[in-house]
């Protein structure tokens, strides 16, 4: 292998000796440069981690497509290049219906030898079966070297163009080659590889004429082409790719930064603040409620951890251990944090003795660790969360279920009053519910675009479980020893994600005013004939008159940009209201207000500014939660034959059914087996990953506590035993 000494390397870290990559293009003589980096689960990723020392150098991009009719694709293209799936199809000029979807893991594993992550053109060595057609992105053959993974995605190997290409024809396979625009460019057409039939080449497409009906790429929005010129530009459209729209989001806005462990995000402060915000009004409410904040270790003993079985099995497969200090074995490993039950109840313990002692209410802020091996989704699905969790012990489950729903009416308010989310508020069934407690209540979301339900917050009542467990015992006013009720309930970082993913646009973050870092943001706008200086008393001005009001706001007066990069940023980062003054407004003593939430603008005074933005972003955040209302009530039905069901899942709806109960678990798994089976059969697609994050399985979400009526002898939609109330069931993250 050739040195590669101005790329990121860690081969120490990484043995690539026996890979059978390296060892094919040893074999066959093929220069190439093989090195190890940091692990980079996606192409963004691999940009991010590994730069590259010249733009005539390019990693790839790799997508992997079944067809149940055209067969399975492997597209590689350069990582700027634009995908539209639904042209590529016609680009393939493939006949008839054409439905290509990505591929899950076990068919990847299965035709290409390497898990998700780690595909590349490389892999196509190990098709044994030729069922796989390579596409190749032409712009990958003008560039002096293609960085391509070698089955595994913390190396990669870098080969010319035209070794990748006697690779390929050493290994029997002919890629198709065709055409793909960059990001901001309209989509070329590509070309026919000379192995089709003589029928296909007839049919070659052709650069078509620009007409009225050409499809419009992104070029064509004078907008974003300007912003596309600041680097500004979301690469991605919410309503074609909903996941990479989010993952360009939350990046561009200057959210999220990535991290060299898989699963682990840096919040950036612009996030960070958000829950700064939710948490000043939440350590507000929880104090009227005599709650008090403290802190717990994030560090617990095996034998704690273990001592409630149940629950330490609904946590096992999540739980990271502790197993050395220095070069040595601890004597005991020891566990980082999933939950904090284990950890603080022995405290507990100590602490109570007289029914004086109780109620005992605790709440800590603090960092746990679940080691998902599901697909990591900044702030949603993450190894490390922020969060915070309320402990609670009474003298009476009644006592403890007031704790239960006073808890999680304050998550209904995070969700409604300061993030503009409508939520469906309920109880979960025994099969959802967590392990070990006695009952828990949520909140429920819903994500438009993908149709998704999403778990927005739990409130638990741990019956007396734990204080057996852990002998939390007191003494009642007659001296008899009695067991407490406890509660714990938490809210967690998903919060900001689940916020970004119903109110974003196509041009970045939308926020709602209560929980923005920045409610305006007041930009000059300067010229040659009006410099700052002419304009900077007046805005500091407006900066005053908002502050006085509690506005949270900022003047940005850098140099170094332009009106219009401005405007692109703060519109990205979803800040509520931008004021611009310009020399008009300053002769006018006035100023033009725009809107984020709807693009609304108008031009006032100096003398109403301050109060118009007062009473603006009150009615911005009541408007955004109306907005996101509706939807989900569009989206909500309610179904009493199984015949139905299924149909209105593929709606993106969340369907109330009529249930027999909570307690039937077995007809629970069946309506999820049942419903991922007939999705699957209209997607045309083969058996679906135990693994995946987003099945297309239906779960009950929840038992909601506003039922609407039940008319006598509806039968339960699964069972047909006489149903016992309304359960609401959706796709969930």
């Amino acid at each position: 292998m050739d040195d590669m000494s101005d790329m990121k390397s860690a081969t120490d870290a990484v043995d690539l000796t026996g890979n059978p990559i390296v060892e094919k293009l040893d074999a066959l003589s093929i220069p190439h440069t093989t090195y190890s980096h940091t692990l980079s689960m996606t192409a963004d990723e691999l940009v991010s981690n590994v730069p590259l020392s010249s733009d005539k150098e390019t990693h790839t991009k790799n997508l992997f497509f079944k067809d149940k009719k055209h067969g399975m694709f492997l597209v590689t293209t350069c990582t700027d290049a634009e995908m539209n799936t639904k042209e590529l199809g016609k680009m393939l000029n493939l006949q008839g219906k054409v439905n290509l979807r990505l591929a899950d893991e076990k068919i990847l594993l299965e035709k290409l030898g390497c898990k998700k992550g780690c595909v590349g053109p490389l892999s196509m060595m190990n098709n044994s079966d030729k069922d796989v057609t390579l596409v190749l992105d032409e712009a990958l053959l003008k560039m002096d070297k293609v960085h391509s993974h070698p089955l595994q995605n913390d190396a990669s190997t870098a080969l010319v163009p035209t070794d990748l290409q006697k690779f390929l024809k050493e290994i029997g396979v002919e890629p198709t080659m065709l055409a793909f625009g960059k990001k901001g460019e309209a989509p070329l057409p590509g070309k026919v590889p000379s192995s089709r039939p003589a029928g296909d080449k007839a049919s070659k497409p052709k650069i078509p004429p620009k007409d009225k009906n050409a499809p419009k790429g992104p070029d064509k929005n004078k907008k974003q082409t300007k912003k596309g010129e600041t680097q500004l530009a979301l690469k991605w459209k919410k309503e074609e790719n909903f996941a990479m729209w989010y993952s360009d989001v939350i990046v561009l806005s200057e959210m999220i930064s990535y991290y060299d462990i898989s699963g682990c995000y840096i919040l950036r402060p612009w996030s960070y603040k958000i829950w700064e915000l939710i948490q000043e009004w939440f350590n507000k409410e929880i104090r009227k409620l005599d709650v008090e904040n403290s802190y717990f270790p994030m560090f617990v003993s095996k034998d704690r951890l273990e001592k409630e079985k149940d629950h330490v099995e609904g946590f096992a497969p999540e739980v990271a251990w502790v197993t050395k200090s220095g070069d040595g074995d601890l004597a005991a490993p020891i566990a980082v944090r999933p939950t904090s039950e284990t950890i603080m109840y022995p405290a507990f313990a100590d602490w109570i003795r007289s029914h004086r002692d109780l109620p005992l209410k605790l709440n800590q802020w603090s960092n746990v660790v679940r080691w998902e091996f599901k697909d990591p989704t900044p702030f949603l699905r993450t190894r490390e969360f922020l969060w915070q969790e309320g402990h609670t012990a009474h003298a009476s489950f009644e006592d403890a279920d007031v704790m239960v729903k006073q808890a999680l009416d304050l998550y209904r308010r995070v969700y409604e009053e300061l993030l503009a989310i409508p939520v469906v508020p309920g109880v979960k069934t025994e099969k959802e519910k967590f392990a070990g407690g006695h009952a828990t209540t949520t909140v429920e979301g819903y994500i438009p675009v993908s149709g998704r339900a999403i778990q927005g917050a739990t409130s638990h009542h741990l019956g007396q479980n734990f204080g057996k467990m852990f002998d939390i015992n007191y003494q009642d006013e007659k001296g008899d020893t009695q067991i407490v009720w406890q509660t714990s309930w938490g809210l967690t970082t998903r919060t900001i994600g689940v916020m970004i993913m119903v109110h974003g646009d196509d041009t970045g973050l939308v926020l709602p005013p209560r929980v923005a870092p920045l409610q305006v943001v007041i930009i000059p706008i300067v010229s040659k004939k009006c410099t700052l200086d002419k304009l900077s008393g007046h805005c500091e001005k407006i900066k005053k008159m908002l502050q006085d009001k509690d506005v949270r706001c900022k003047l940005d007066d850098r140099s170094i940009y332009n009106p219009g990069w401005k405007y692109a940023h703060w519109e990205q980062k979803g800040v509520p209201i931008r004021i611009e003054v310009g020399p008009r407004d300053l002769e006018q003593n006035g100023a033009r207000i725009v809107v984020r939430f709807g693009g609304e603008k108008s031009d006032v005074s100096l003398d109403d500014l301050a109060d118009i933005v007062e009473k603006k972003l009150v009615t911005v955040q009541d408007e955004m939660f109306a907005k996101a209302l509706k939807f989900r009530d569009d989206h909500l039905v309610q179904v009493t034959e199984w015949k139905d069901f299924v149909p209105n899942l593929e709606k993106h709806n969340l369907v109330l059914t009529p249930w027999c109960g909570g307690e039937h678990q077995d007809w629970e798994e069946w309506v999820k087996e049942k419903s991922r089976e007939e999705s699957l059969e209209n997607l045309g697609e083969g058996p679906e990953d135990e693994r995946a994050a987003t099945s297309v399985a239906a779960k009950t979400l929840c038992i909601p506590f506003k039922q609407p009526d039940l008319p006598e002898g509806t039968k339960c939609i699964a069972s047909g035993l006489p149903a016992k109330c309304w359960v609401l069931w959706g796709r969930s993250y």
